[in-house]
């Protein structure tokens, strides 16, 4: 079935956070945001390690996680990746969708086409890849044996592993600090989320999740 790309903002969003009970929601400090917005992203005090509310400001408003009318021709429960449009679609009941923002990096780029979720992992290690370490020695070669979770490791506190017959893709899915990445062209990673957005798509979605990722330029999608 050939992709369509009809999608229509929905005036106001419909889903809240996951984690909306637990948020301290004196975190977000923009005057001029919805409630519904400071309580989605406000700061996560029962996990592991704190998770800041991010700087909704440095943000685009058209970035934020809500509910939109979106038909992929694909399943509900599947993940469609827009890495142009800078969007992460959960596709719904009724030709709905649960988007997301998203920061597209080097490696994000480097994967198009249809894999499944193998396994997902709540504040996961990081270890570069030999091409990350070639790329940016300096950054990355100190963690060659990988990194401990926690706030400064560049997967954030989920990620997804995308798998495709069998094989590791080395594309993940995973949460950042850095909120200003969100909706750019960044010069590592794969596909990031602000950390409350992929805890969020993270309790959504089981192992074995379709993944359809959409490059501009490649053959589209059946």
């Amino acid at each position: 079935m050939a992709m369509s790309r009809r999608i229509f903002v929905a005036a106001l969003p419909a889903f809240l956070g996951g984690c909306a009970s637990t948020l301290q929601r004196s975190q977000v400090q923009s005057p001029h945001l919805l409630p519904h917005y400071v309580n989605m992203y406000a700061a996560i005090n029962d996990e592991p390690f704190p998770i800041p509310a991010p700087d909704l400001s440095k943000i685009d408003p058209q970035f934020y996680r809500q509910e939109v009318a979106y038909n992929s021709g694909h399943a509900p429960g599947t993940i469609v990746v827009d890495t142009h449009d800078r969007f992460l679609y959960l596709q719904q009941e009724n030709d709905r969708a649960l988007r997301y923002g998203i920061g597209v990096g080097k490696a994000g780029l480097e994967f198009a086409g249809i894999g499944v979720v193998q396994h997902k992992r709540a504040w996961p290690r990081w270890t570069p890849t030999p091409n990350m370490i070639a790329r940016e020695p300096e950054r990355n070669l100190p963690w060659k044996n990988g990194m401990e979770p926690g706030p400064s490791n560049p997967m954030g506190a989920r990620a997804l592993y995308l798998y495709r017959n069998g094989r590791d893709t080395l594309y993940r899915i995973h949460g950042t600090n850095e909120d200003w990445s969100i909706g750019k062209s960044i010069s590592s990673g794969c596909i990031r989320l602000l950390n409350p957005d992929i805890i969020d798509l993270h309790r959504r979605v089981p192992d074995g999740t379709r993944v359809v990722v959409l490059q501009r330029g490649a053959d589209t999608v059946a």
